[in-house]
């Protein structure tokens, strides 16, 4: 459904090999995501770079910009920075997007994009929007704040940036554009939920820590309580917020991913995410496979390498 143009190839000083060229995106015939999601047929420039090679890994990492498709006022958040971890070979190989957590240092990402990659899956690590060098300098604007309608549109902003993520994907002639995926972690599930529910080239999604029906989950949280009653001293109620928050909560549109195949890996005690969240995003999406491990939020880094068996063995499509 993607095709790219013919790239201008050039060799760089210290043999770091450039890539400039344009992808076109072309929305699947049939396709229906509301408005706030939607992508119409399109070009856009990219550029490529070798940033390393990873010889004992058996994995190259390159870095890509292109421009993303939503114009928000921070000019450092309208380029859309992501890194690109390649097998060693000719292909193709699955294609799998990668999104980190709400604090982490990128280090998980990376790793399991590399992990990915070592195993003969191309990870696409994507800065999420107001991340890393999307980050305005002087500001603290951030993706998710108290201000609701600031995050939402850095929610929507992200979703439909992986959206054009995954046309590049699909562009490559190392990859197979059929054998596409989305995997994220914590804050990045959420976003890979949505993702996967409006871009129908992601036909395997990962969900790490996450789940969907924010307010119900929230409402009355300890932590959410105190921002609560200062909203309803304003005249706020719950509904009004379900209605807010309806267009980026992964549950609102869950009965699009019974069409993915989709992996849920939820934490019993998660004292951050509840495992109520988890438990209705796998009932509203078709109750496919959910992994639950006996560990708080962040103490599920302890079953990390558990988890990335499960995510590895969800994304090793059969020969």
């Amino acid at each position: 459904m993607y095709r790219i143009a013919v790239p201008l190839i050039v060799l760089l000083p210290g043999s770091l090999l450039a890539d400039d060229g344009t992808v076109t995106f072309i929305p699947k015939a049939g396709e229906s995501p509301p408005p706030e999601y939607r992508l119409d047929r399109h070009e856009f420039a990219y550029h490529l770079e070798t940033a390393k090679e990873l010889p004992i890994a058996g994995v190259s990492m390159c870095r890509v910009t292109f421009p993303s498709p939503v114009e928000s006022p921070f000019a450092e958040n309208n380029t859309v920075h992501c890194e690109y971890y390649r097998p060693k070979g000719a292909g193709p190989f699955p294609g799998v997007i990668v999104l980190d957590v709400l604090g982490g240092d990128q280090t998980l990402a990376r790793s399991m994009a590399r992990l990915l990659a070592q195993n003969q899956v191309a990870g696409l690590f994507v800065q999420m929007a107001y991340y890393g060098p999307r980050k305005p300098k002087g500001s603290n604007v951030r993706l998710l704040s108290t201000d609701l309608q600031q995050s939402v549109a850095a929610i929507r902003q992200t979703v439909l940036d992986c959206r054009r993520a995954s046309a590049w994907l699909q562009s490559r002639s190392e990859i197979n554009s059929e054998r596409l995926g989305i995997v994220g972690t914590s804050l990045g599930s959420f976003m890979a939920a949505l993702t996967g529910e409006f871009e129908p080239s992601l036909r395997k999604v990962a969900v790490l820590y996450g789940g969907g029906g924010f307010v119900d989950a929230y409402y009355e949280h300890p932590r959410a309580r105190p921002y609560m009653d200062i909203f309803e001293k304003f005249g706020g109620t719950k509904n009004m917020l379900k209605h807010v928050i309806a267009p980026v909560d992964p549950l609102t549109h869950a009965d699009k991913l019974k069409q993915r195949d989709l992996l849920i890996v939820a934490a019993k005690n998660d004292d951050i995410v509840p495992p109520i969240m988890a438990k209705r995003l796998w009932e509203a999406s078709g109750k496919q496979k959910i992994v639950w491990f006996d560990a708080t939020h962040y103490g599920a880094i302890l079953y990390m390498t558990s988890t990335m068996r499960e995510v590895l063995q969800h994304f090793r499509w059969e020969k």
